[in-house]
């Protein structure tokens, strides 16, 4: 029996919510967490939209015959070498836009198994991070994707200047507001008032 619209909406936010959970608490105790350890006692969770239904939309992945290899920029300068997979096409409040999505290139013996997908928006460098947002996507047989905007995070270079993120390409640039998913974390914010206050490097 399929539910309702709205008992399979409640499930899905709640679900969603879990998860959120799940990664901040991830993010404040685990010994890979990108947040630096400097920083951990004051982390609090990380911000977000509120979940959103409408920003689930499933479309379709229009694959490339032969996929083109393409040098995205990074926050280091190192170029990154993905392959131009196919993109999506979907509609938001009536309009039509198109991500691109990427694929790593595998190296020997090794299987990429998900496409990446990083975007900026009109909520870049306002209410979400403005060097990119990103959204992986396992790959599935056939043609039918579900991109979940309420899922787009930060690159680990949000949370600490000591990675390497790459940036999205500029036709991975949409021009109207994406507001779900991440939002943008408080790095240089966080490290001034706790440097203020004499905490910086506190953690028990």
């Amino acid at each position: 029996m399929v539910p309702p619209p709205k008992a399979a909406d409640d499930e899905y936010i709640k679900n969603l919510e879990f998860e959120r959970r799940e990664k901040d608490h991830f993010f404040k105790e685990h010994p890979q967490s990108p947040i630096p350890w400097a920083l951990r006692d004051a982390f609090t969770g990380l911000a977000y939209f509120p979940p959103n239904p409408t920003y689930r939309l499933t479309t379709k992945l229009i694959r490339y015959p032969k996929p083109e290899p393409i040098t995205m920029v990074t926050s280091k300068g190192v170029p990154r070498e993905m392959l131009k997979w196919g993109y999506f096409e979907f509609t938001i409040d009536g309009q039509i836009r198109r991500l691109q999505a990427y694929k790593s290139i595998p190296k020997p013996g090794e299987h990429e198994e998900s496409l990446f997908v990083p975007f900026r928006d009109g909520t870049s460098g306002k209410e979400s991070y403005g060097a990119a947002r990103y959204l992986d996507l396992p790959i599935v047989r056939g043609e039918k994707y579900v991109l979940d905007f309420n899922l787009a995070y930060d690159p680990y270079c949000a949370y600490s200047d000591d990675y390497v993120c790459p940036f999205p390409p500029r036709e991975n640039w949409l021009d109207l507001r994406i507001e779900a998913g991440e939002k943008d974390f408080p790095l240089a914010d966080l490290k001034g008032k706790l440097s203020a206050e004499g905490k910086l490097g506190h953690r028990h």
